[in-house]
């Protein structure tokens, strides 16, 4: 063929075009332990209100915007960095006048997948979640939710932005539909990454390592709590469910009162957990290699060796997903108006 193209093309006789290479195609197989684990969705899923543009522009600034809070210095985006992978990696976060909480922030990537939303599970929805932090008094410590919406109502570009997001309401402005609209843009913070890719059957997607990884997860037994969608998120457990966990004063599961719900906790999503600690409900634990022995020792019963360790971390960090650079970007938040709070640090 080399040879009759160049005869063609020294005579000047018609040229004859090279055949297109056919696309490279991705080698499909069968994932290690499919019936584990599943693929995150490629959308959002709504929740009671459809997810339409304006909504989650709006719920974009107000995950933004600091006047939120009583001295105008915090915001969703203080304790739930964007560029952080959702959290702040302090054990826990400070909040007004730098108090601190008693709980590691969780992060907010992929939260709409958990089965419940906060460490004990107490509300049911990332919208309903969303109106927590900015009336708790170490938070944003807005002293209630009529303070929220004074500060709303007194900046027009959130005026104008309510009425485009909810355009069937007389009276947009209210703090239920605050929450709507943060938990409508916290709901596309999905991180579709290489283990999805694995899961939907592309053959290549992880590495050997990272397979034997897979591997040493699952013959070990941390998918009794880490399994699902989001390897985590979908159930309840005891902190020390096989051997007694010394901790400070863990509280209790707060959805009941009964003391066999003492030291019961969400688990986590172990999606992105490379790069979500320190670890634990209080943050104590600093390391993942340490995080995993302690959940070999306290919730399976076992000692793990240095090299199984090391084959579930290589695992855990391929677990990492990348958000929409765009769909996170810092948006311009409307001014304020004449009326608009001052900042109180009180």
């Amino acid at each position: 063929m080399i040879t009759l193209l160049a005869l063609f093309a020294c005579g000047g006789g018609e040229q004859t075009q090279p055949e297109p290479k056919p696309e490279a195609k991705t080698e499909k197989a069968e994932p290690k332990h499919a019936g584990i684990f599943k693929a995150l969705p490629k959308e959002p899923v709504a929740g009671q209100t459809p997810i339409t543009e304006p909504l989650v522009t709006l719920g974009r600034q107000l995950y933004y915007d600091k006047r939120l809070s009583k001295n105008h210095d915090i915001a969703c985006n203080s304790c739930h960095k964007l560029d952080a992978y959702g959290v702040d990696g302090e054990p826990t976060s400070p909040g007004h006048k730098g108090v601190r909480g008693g709980r590691n922030s969780p992060t907010t990537l992929n939260a709409s997948f958990h089965l419940a939303q906060f460490w004990d599970g107490r509300e049911p929805t990332v919208e309903a979640q969303a109106k927590g932090p900015v009336l708790n008094p170490v938070e944003m410590a807005m002293p209630d939710a009529g303070a929220v919406l004074v500060v709303l109502k007194s900046i027009p570009g959130y005026v104008d932005g309510f009425k485009a997001a909810f355009p069937d309401d007389a009276d947009p402005v209210t703090y239920d539909n605050f929450g709507t609209a943060v938990g409508a843009f916290e709901r596309g913070l999905i991180t579709r990454g290489k283990f999805d890719a694995y899961l939907e059957g592309d053959a290549h997607a992880l590495s050997d390592a990272e397979i034997a990884g897979l591997d040493a997860f699952v013959e070990t037994g941390c998918v009794s709590c880490h399994s699902g969608m989001l390897l985590g998120g979908n159930s309840y457990q005891k902190l020390g469910a096989v051997k007694p966990y010394d901790t400070k004063d863990m509280g209790r599961f707060d959805l009941t009162k009964n003391d066999a719900d003492k030291f019961m906790f969400k688990v986590p999503s172990l999606r992105n957990i490379a790069h979500t600690g320190p670890y634990l409900h209080d943050g104590s634990i600093a390391t993942l290699p340490d995080m995993i022995r302690l959940m070999g020792e306290y919730q399976l019963g076992k000692e793990l060796d240095d090299e199984t360790v090391g084959k579930i971390e290589t695992f855990l960090k391929a677990l990492d997903g990348d958000l929409d650079a765009e769909y996170v970007k810092i948006p311009e938040l409307p001014e304020s108006g004449p009326d608009t709070p001052k900042p109180d640090p009180s």
